[in-house]
């Protein structure tokens, strides 16, 4: 009677009853210490719950896409962002399929061992390159996961290297002088708001090369207003016009090829090495010994706190070189 109803049961699958008995053997097999002491009904309830955890499992294993689609899907979806930003992605997505297999790897399978043997040898030239480029492999399977695509993000496991901030020291006085005297000359005459808006407003060259004054500075209130879309991290900021207000109207552009320009101006101020973000680090470090208020340096460089500006901005001095600067 009992093999006749297994055999109804069976009929519209192609397995024999002997089929069955073998799957439910290996399945107890594999689950010997939690089926041992178990009665009829308990046994049946474990096996259920095996084959539908299983199936859910084999649903989501063939529920994902390759890394080299990931990546790429993951790129697209950021369209909006900055051309700036939409290269960088590029250039490091471009990197990490330089590394053998890694393209065709189902985006699922992939393990925090891999993606750390990933970084290292893609990204692991510096410090800097690596935590951006882990940055960035975080945020494909972070992609992944929205996706459906995957259920974990192996690259959380991953430590991001420390970076050790050191006090950068700023522009001297006769630097200053030089770089403004360049400016003076009718050859540099366009860049004469945008050396000033570095200088004594702390604005990131990136951020003035993409200011649209006509709109973004309040000329009669001495404002000059850092938009979500220009600003570097995403975050507005209103800051004081300080010794720009008086520029002439027909100084008050930010010129095309922008970057050009702010290279030749300091080449023949005579900087043949230049310092990264030089005008800001001297703008932060005049601001703190002259007006004395953190909070506000804090915001007008925007920061969420002051930790930055005491390890890596900030210079003593021990003269009145900064009541000069702002006079």
């Amino acid at each position: 009677m009992e093999d006749q109803t297994a055999k109804e049961l069976l009929e519209e699958l192609p397995l024999t009853s002997v089929d069955a008995a073998r799957i439910v053997l290996e399945t107890t097999e594999m689950l010997s210490a939690r089926t041992a002491g178990l009665d009829r009904m308990e046994a049946l309830q474990l096996l259920r719950r095996v084959m539908r955890l299983g199936a859910t499992a084999l649903s989501h294993e063939e529920n994902t896409v390759c890394f080299a689609q990931a990546g790429w899907e993951s790129i697209a979806a950021r369209a909006g962002r900055r051309p700036t930003t939409r290269r960088d992605l590029r250039h490091y997505m471009r990197r990490f399929l330089r590394y053998k297999g890694v393209a065709e790897r189902p985006l699922r399978d992939m393990s925090t061992k891999e993606c750390t043997k990933l970084l290292q040898e893609t990204c692991g030239s510096c410090s800097s390159t690596y935590r951006k480029g882990r940055m960035i492999l975080h945020s494909i399977f972070e992609y992944g996961i929205r996706q459906e695509w995957c259920d974990s993000n192996p690259v959380a496991r991953i430590k991001a290297p420390t970076e050790e901030e050191k006090t950068i020291q700023p522009l001297t006085l006769e630097e200053v002088r030089r770089l403004e005297e360049t400016a003076q000359k009718p050859e540099h005459r366009a860049m004469r708001l945008s050396l000033k808006l570095m200088l004594y407003c702390g604005v990131r060259p990136t951020e003035v090369s993409r200011l649209k004054p006509e709109k973004d500075i309040d000329w009669k209130g001495r404002e000059l207003i850092i938009r979500p879309q220009t600003s570097k991290t995403g975050g507005g900021r209103v800051i004081p016009l300080r010794k720009v207000a008086r520029l002439g109207e027909q100084d008050r552009l930010i010129p095309g090829n922008w970057l050009k320009r702010w290279r030749q101006l300091r080449q023949e101020a005579g900087f043949t090495d230049w310092r990264a973000d030089a005008c800001r680090h001297t703008f932060a470090s005049y601001h703190a010994r002259h007006f004395r208020n953190l909070p506000a340096l804090q915001l007008e460089m925007g920061h969420s706190d002051s930790s930055l500006l005491q390890t890596r901005y900030v210079t003593a001095f021990l003269d009145n070189k900064a009541d000069s600067f702002w006079k």
